[in-house]
């Protein structure tokens, strides 16, 4: 067999299974390595704009660090009072609840050997200003309801599809951390 055909046997929806599951392996014999820190530096640039810098991350017993961090910009829309160079930080945690949702369902498709022939995840979310702007009390200065629309086009049966979709929520880090609280400690250097 040539390694192309090797690849292939090995690869489903792009990801690597023996890869994955060297991985599930490792994480299974020492824990230690189940472990992240993901680090990220937020500078402000002028008005509503600014840029995160992920430069480092920990992880499975390792410290990678990145000759050039990615840089991910934010701004507001004019309507804001922003000059709208940039998607915002609501339109953000937006991305990252699908992409976060996307990996889990396409390595969740991959570990079980299905065939994923289209994802798309559309998500809207609702936010009222009152919170943000200080005018109301009762008011959450974030979102009030986000909706999440999942578009999985596969040859498994709909009950496979279903099942997929159901328990790649119970995994996606992203969905965990906004259903459930988490500690977030702030302090001012």
């Amino acid at each position: 067999m040539t390694s192309t055909q090797e690849e292939l046997r090995h690869s489903v929806n792009g990801v690597d299974v023996k890869k994955m599951m060297e991985l599930v392996r490792a994480v299974n014999d020492d824990p230690d390595k189940a472990s992240f820190t993901f680090h990220a530096v937020n500078e402000w640039i002028d008005g509503t704009r600014n840029q995160t810098l992920v430069h480092r991350l920990t992880g499975a017993n390792e410290v990678v660090e990145r000759e050039r961090p990615f840089v991910i910009k934010s701004d507001e829309p004019s309507v804001l009072l922003g000059e709208d160079t940039a998607p915002n930080s609501v339109v953000s945690l937006l991305h990252s609840l699908a992409s976060c949702l996307s990996v889990t369902i396409i390595f969740n498709a991959a570990s079980r050997g299905m065939v994923i022939d289209k994802l798309s995840i559309t998500m809207e979310g609702d936010l009222d200003l009152h919170g943000f702007l200080g005018l109301s009390k009762e008011v959450r200065p974030g979102f009030q309801d986000v909706r999440v629309t999942v578009e999985l086009r596969s040859e498994s049966p709909r009950h496979e599809i279903e099942a997929l979709v159901r328990d790649s929520q119970k995994r996606s880090p992203i969905l965990d951390s906004l259903r459930n609280r988490i500690p977030v400690e702030i302090e001012l250097a």
